[in-house]
C-alpha cells in the first residue's frame, strides 16, 4: 500500500522452535519452523519491510503509538500487535493460591495502588528492571526477586535486589510473605510479575486494550481492539493456535490498518 512498515520483535518467535510443520499449505513435505520464519522474513524484507530486532517494554499513547524498546524509541500511526500469546507465571509453591488481589502484570496499571508501600518484582531480565523502575517514584520500596539468577542488566540505584532462591509464597490480598529457601523471608504488600519479556497482553494493557479471560487480546472482525488504531493477530487473539489462522488475522488487521492510515490523513 505504499506505506512505511516496520517490524519489530526480540526474536523470530516461537515458530523458530517447532522442527517440522506438515499442516500449512503449499509444502508437499514438512518444513522447519525456523526455515519458514526466515523466508517470510526475507520475504517482506523484499517488499520493503524494515525488520529491526529489539526488546519492547511499553508503549504509550500521545496522538500516536510511541514504542520503547531496550535499543531505541519508536513511533507509529497504527501499531499490530503479533507476539503470540505467553504469560510467564512463576511455577512457585504457593503462588496460584495468591489469586489475582495482590498480583500484578502490569506496574503503568497498578503502581498507584502501592503508594507508600513495599513491593516486589518477580524477574530477573531487562523488563522486570524497567518495571522496577516504573515503580520506585511512588512505592515505599521497590525488591527485586531473581530467584537464584543474576540480573541480566545494571539495576538502578534505590532498587533492591535478592538474588536468593524462592521456596514458596503465602499471604492475603494485602500482605504477602515471599519464602527463600534459606530459611529467611521477605513481606510485601504487592508482587509485580515481569519475567522474560513482556507478552503481547502486557503491551496491550498497558494501554488499556481489553484483555479476555483467557489472556488473549480482544478484538473483532476487523482485528481491531478498543483502542483506536490498535490491532492484533495470531495467537495473541486466542482461538486456533495455528500458522494458517494467524496469517489470515494479519492480512485483515495489515488491509484494516492502511485503511485506518488513509481515513486519518
Amino acid at each position: 500500500a505504499g506505506i512505511h512498515t516496520l517490524v519489530l520483535g526480540k526474536d523470530k518467535g516461537a515458530l523458530t522452535k517447532t522442527d517440522k510443520i506438515a499442516n500449512y499449505y503449499g509444502f508437499p513435505e514438512p518444513i522447519p519452523g525456523q526455515t519458514l520464519t526466515e523466508q517470510g522474513i526475507a520475504q517482506a524484507k523484499g517488499l520493503g519491510v524494515d525488520v529491526e530486532e529489539d526488546e519492547i517494554f511499553s508503549i504509550d499513547w500521545n496522538d500516536h503509538f510511541i514504542i520503547q524498546g531496550k535499543k531505541a524509541r519508536y513511533e507509529a500511526k497504527v501499531l499490530i500487535l503479533a507476539t503470540g500469546l505467553t504469560r510467564n507465571t512463576p511455577k512457585i509453591r504457593g503462588f496460584r493460591e495468591l489469586g489475582e488481589q495482590g498480583v500484578s502484570y502490569c506496574a503503568v496499571c497498578d503502581a498507584f495502588f502501592y503508594r507508600g508501600k513495599d513491593v516486589v518484582v518477580l524477574g530477573h531480565g531487562s523488563y522486570a528492571v524497567h518495571e522496577a523502575e516504573i515503580l520506585q517514584p511512588l512505592v515505599k520500596s521497590v525488591t527485586l526477586l531473581t530467584n537464584g539468577l543474576s540480573p541480566e542488566e545494571t539495576v538502578p540505584d534505590g532498587i533492591l535486589v535478592n538474588e536468593k532462591p524462592i521456596q514458596s509464597f503465602t499471604g492475603d490480598p494485602k500482605h504477602k510473605e515471599i519464602h527463600f529457601e534459606d530459611g529467611s523471608q521477605l513481606d510485601a504488600a504487592g508482587i509485580f510479575v515481569a519475567m522474560g519479556s513482556a507478552s503481547s497482553s502486557d503491551l496491550a494493557r498497558k494501554l488499556g486494550a481489553a484483555i479476555g479471560d483467557k489472556n488473549n487480546i480482544e478484538v473483532n472482525e476487523k482485528m481491531e481492539t478498543n483502542i483506536p488504531g490498535l490491532y492484533a493477530a495470531g495467537d495473541c487473539t486466542g482461538g486456533m493456535l495455528q500458522i494458517a489462522k494467524a496469517v489470515y488475522e494479519g492480512a485483515i488487521a495489515g488491509s484494516e490498518a492502511v485503511k485506518y492510515i488513509r481515513k486519518s490523513v
